[in-house]
């Protein structure tokens, strides 16, 4: 959700610092820690996070995308590594249209880069992936999430972060965009050979547009 829905705000290097994780998924290392330690840095986390709602605000063209994606008929879910807390203050006070749906958190597990959240959102649609796309700002999760779906991907990288050239393999996207703008716009070139309307699954919390 931070840096696809919102803009980023969240200083990722800081967390794994005030956590003590240099690297490696940062959610997988505190799951194989003991419990005493997880509930240590799931509180440091949250402290981060709660910082992070105050600071929250919409990305440029995130309203101006979902409108016309409501017009068209165009289903939209959330799909973010954050927790549901973030989710529902997006909604309740920043977003002022319908909401996501579904719009799953870290709560629902295997979160990404497994693909089983994106899989949940297209059954529930009751949808095939090419009918549908995954709009992230992270490249190892959002894109390879994507991938693994079997959907459409799309980064967003409004902050200029990655080189297309050095993304190899599952993290490489089928689209690159630097703006929501610029993610209309390829939304509606990549569906217009397919027939009907399609639908977009996306992230990044994150998405139709998401984490």
């Amino acid at each position: 959700m931070d840096g696809t829905l919102t803009v980023p705000v969240i200083d990722f290097a800081a967390m794994r610092r005030a956590i003590g994780v240099p690297s490696g998924d940062i959610l997988d290392v505190i799951h194989s820690w003991d419990a005493k330690k997880q509930r240590e840095a799931q509180e440091k986390i949250a402290l981060i996070e709660a910082d992070a709602l105050r600071r929250m605000k919409l990305m440029p063209g995130l309203l101006e995308l979902c409108e016309t994606l409501d017009t068209r008929a165009v289903r939209r879910a959330l799909l973010t590594r954050n927790v549901k807390k973030s989710i529902d203050h997006f909604h309740e006070h920043h977003f002022g249209l319908p909401p996501f749906h579904p719009a799953l958190g870290r709560e629902f597990k295997p979160y990404k880069p497994n693909p089983d959240g994106i899989l949940h959102i297209l059954d529930h649609w009751n949808l095939p992936p090419q009918h549908c796309a995954m709009v992230g700002d992270s490249a190892k999760d959002d894109i390879v999430a994507g991938h693994r779906a079997g959907v459409l991907t799309i980064l967003l990288d409004t902050e200029g972060k990655y080189d297309l050239e050095q993304l190899e393999g599952e993290e490489r996207p089928h689209h690159y965009a630097q703006s929501l703008h610029h993610v209309r716009e390829i939304l509606w070139e990549a569906f217009d050979a397919v027939d009907g309307i399609p639908s977009v699954a996306g992230l990044k919390e994150e998405e139709a547009i998401e984490e």
